[in-house]
């Protein structure tokens, strides 16, 4: 059988990024031929004019739809927008992907206040994860970004993280107040309809609570078809 149906059909069933040597093992071929077929396969989907691109992030590889069709599906899916991070969260995400392994105190003395808030958030939603313990005084918890991490973002690894005057410029831009005009991923599911949508192509439903203050690190998107 060729391999490139074989693994569209496991990548179209995959919810989130697989990593090629799991896709050469349920293919049982080589991760060279499942690379080479990847690279053939994503080139199809570039050269077909779909609407759908197979693009590699956090270490796998994925179904995502186009940016330039966000308004159609923004359109498509109202009603059923999600909470992003809130700046507080944003900035603790980015102290931590660019000096990680990092410290709370050393989040804190950057941020000038405190990110215990914050932190556990990012921790409940597996953005960050505990790396170990500093040799400093007391022994203080480090943190690091995590898989999940980059595919919220849409990385395939750290060394695509923007540099940090392109990074300022994205967290200081203010958001657009029409949410058709958003351009965001949406990972393609099992059954021809697309996940609901969420910025960067983040996973699962998740409560709706009170706007961000600097304790959670939470910026609520309340809509009458919102999941509870």
């Amino acid at each position: 059988m060729e391999l490139k149906p074989v693994l569209e059909a496991l990548l179209f069933a995959a919810e989130a990024p697989v990593p090629a040597s799991l896709l050469a093992e349920a293919a049982e071929v080589s991760l060279e031929e499942v690379t080479e077929a990847l690279l053939a396969l994503a080139a199809d989907y570039d050269a077909g004019g779909r609407g759908i691109r197979l693009t590699q992030m956090a270490g796998g590889w994925q179904f995502l739809t186009r940016e330039e069709y966000a308004t159609y599906l923004g359109r498509f899916l109202r009603g059923k927008k999600k909470m992003r991070l809130s700046r507080p969260a944003l900035e603790t995400l980015a102290i931590i992907a660019y000096k990680q392994p990092v410290t709370k105190a050393e989040v804190d003395a950057i941020r000038g206040v405190d990110s215990s808030g914050v932190l556990n958030t990012l921790l409940e939603r597996e953005l960050v994860t505990i790396r170990g313990r500093s040799k400093v005084v007391g022994r203080p918890l480090l943190y690091g970004t995590t898989g999940e991490f980059l595919s919220y973002f849409g990385l395939n690894d750290l060394n695509e993280l923007p540099r940090v005057e392109e990074l300022k410029a994205i967290v200081g831009e203010k958001e657009p107040e029409n949410p058709e005009a958003e351009p965001e991923l949406f990972p393609l599911e099992p059954g021809g309809a697309p996940d609901d949508p969420v910025e960067f192509a983040l996973g699962d439903d998740i409560a709706i609570e009170p706007p961000a203050d600097e304790s959670t690190g939470d910026e609520a998107e309340v809509h009458a078809d919102d999941t509870v």
